[in-house]
């Protein structure tokens, strides 16, 4: 067995032994967001779901990330001594932060050769990393430095813009939809080569300060002007002008991703991509133009919570190498997480809770007829939940996405105490994407990593999952590999003729989304959620 741990930001663990993977994120356990530091609760908890006993059966332990404090290091060494033992040195491998990424998306997609890209902030003193993978080996050919990195410009323009950096960059980019670029952002970052390069040559809040003074925009009141736009207002000066900026920098993000994607496009191979900036699904749409949709696979944990995964599928396909026996894998699914609940045990929790409940014959029937009917659906599927930061029908919450504009821009916003311009998006019958999809080039996308065109008829028919700018981020559901979801979908398509629903994470904003069934019950209250559908049970409001 082969045990990635990632012990900083956004910390987790994954164990793969043979064709079994089991991965968990420490903010699913821990309940907080995003969570740096050590994984015990995520190490232990793989270990469990595996039925493995350190420290004999872990043969490596593959740490993400070189480049560590003398304090964390020795406090990741102990951490790791009190799990494995005092001889735990001799199995740990440090894999560097970009090959992890990189090796996440490449070892998972299926192809033998490719060019495997990663694009974050930072990480190991590097922003980005461009290999060409052949026969399982990965050969670096370009990086950009910490100092040049494209993901750092986009994180600085959302502190200038009053959010969290590397927390909230993707309500920069659905801020940009609201308006149109202005600035002509070429003298602050480029593309030189294979590398950015960063003219301001500053980088966090230094380069915050700078953008500021470029942007003539008053720092001091970028969080109160954020709440305004969090709150709807959308229409002040100095709002028109923060929506102008998130325009200009989401637009520079695309048009670099572009000529990066134009200049791979001649090694003639398709792109494995993750890291942080990855996580930007309309910069990935533009990436697809370049290569199409069978020729790009963004890896679903793309950003620092899949870390660990990259770094153990690098080493088991190492020694796959050595042995003479690595062939190509392709990932069908993040159904990967845990813990899984039986029946009997979230029965046992609702009864042991006081909880009123009832047993359902025909979960996909039921939901479908709550959709139908208006309701907010809680849906809690018992089986292991989603690894990496979407919920793809197993921990979600599922609305009608017809013609409602009150669960587009009321109710489900104020119960989930999300942003009002945030776009929500559709789950989809795999078989109607190419009616859905405008711009669909090829297999339709399975886990939200990419942006899309919505047609005309979508648009139509589901005004609550697309965007002002008439896009949307769909999850096109197969029958095999969700088959209680896909008849959800299939039974509401039956009585509506919309073969799709609104899906967003199962969670309050800010917080992970639910692991447990007190998690869901405690997240159902909390949003006033109608209905909560718990494996074969459902407790309504």
């Amino acid at each position: 067995m082969i045990l990635g741990v990632h012990d900083g930001h956004d910390a987790g663990a994954v164990l793969i032994d043979g064709e079994r993977i089991f991965a968990v994120n420490e903010e699913r356990l821990n309940r907080i967001k995003k969570y740096r530091g050590f994984p015990e609760l995520s190490i232990r908890k793989v270990l469990e779901m595996a039925r493995a006993s350190p420290p004999e059966d872990v043969e490596i332990i593959a740490v993400a990330g070189i480049f560590r404090k003398q304090k964390r290091l020795i406090e990741l060494e102990e951490n790791l001594k009190a799990i494995f033992g005092p001889d735990f040195k001799r199995k740990v491998l440090f894999v560097e932060h970009h090959l992890a990424h990189s090796a996440s998306a490449y070892y998972t997609s299926g192809w033998r050769d490719a060019i495997a890209l990663s694009i974050d902030a930072a990480g190991d003193g590097l922003s980005s990393s461009i290999y060409v993978a052949r026969d399982g080996e990965m050969i670096r050919i370009a990086q950009s430095t910490y100092l040049d990195s494209l993901g750092d410009f986009y994180a600085s323009v959302t502190e200038l813009l009053g959010f969290k950096p590397m927390r909230h960059e993707g309500k920069v980019m659905s801020l940009a939809a609201y308006g149109k670029p202005t600035y002509d952002l070429s003298s602050i970052i480029e593309l030189n080569g294979l590398t950015f390069e960063n003219h301001l040559k500053v980088v966090g809040i230094e380069a915050t300060r700078k953008l500021a003074e470029l942007f003539k925009y008053p720092l001091r009141h970028a969080k109160e002007i954020a709440m305004q736009l969090k709150r709807g207002k959308l229409d002040g000066k100095l709002q028109r002008k923060a929506i102008e900026i998130a325009a200009s920098a989401q637009a520079h993000l695309e048009k670099l991703i572009e000529e990066l994607g134009l200049r791979l496009k001649g090694h003639s191979l398709p792109v494995a991509y993750a890291g942080g900036v990855a996580q930007n699904v309309k910069a990935n749409a533009v990436l697809r133009h370049v290569f199409g949709d069978d020729n790009l696979w963004v890896f679903p944990a793309m950003d620092d919570g899949g870390l660990a995964f990259g770094a153990a599928v690098f080493l088991k396909a190492q020694l796959e190498r050595l042995d003479g026996k690595w062939k190509p894998f392709r990932l069908k699914h993040v159904y990967l997480g845990g813990p899984g609940y039986s029946s009997e045990e979230i029965e046992s929790f609702l009864r042991r809770e006081g909880i009123d409940y009832e047993e359902v014959s025909d979960i996909p029937g039921f939901v479908a007829d709550a959709l139908v009917d208006g309701n907010l659906v809680g849906l809690f599927q018992g089986g292991r939940m989603e690894y990496g930061p979407r919920a793809l029908g197993n921990r979600s919450i599922l609305a009608n996405p017809g013609g409602d504009e009150g669960v587009k821009g009321g109710r489900l916003n104020i119960a989930l105490k999300r942003d009002v311009f945030q776009p929500f998006a559709p789950s989809m019958l795999w078989e109607k994407a190419e009616e859905y999809l405008e711009d669909l080039n090829g297999r339709p996308n399975e886990f939200m990593t990419m942006s899309y065109t919505a047609s005309e008829e979508f648009r139509k028919m589901a005004p609550a999952v697309v965007h002002v700018d008439g896009t949307t981020r769909p999850q096109a559901v197969r029958k095999e590999i969700n088959e209680l979801y896909y008849l959800t979908i299939e039974k509401f398509s039956k009585q509506t003729g919309l073969s799709a629903v609104l899906n967003t994470s199962f969670n309050m904003h800010g917080e992970p989304i639910v692991c447990s069934p007190a998690d869901a019950v405690k997240t159902f209250r909390e949003a006033g959620l109608d209905t909560l559908v718990i494996g074969n049970f459902v407790v309504s409001r």
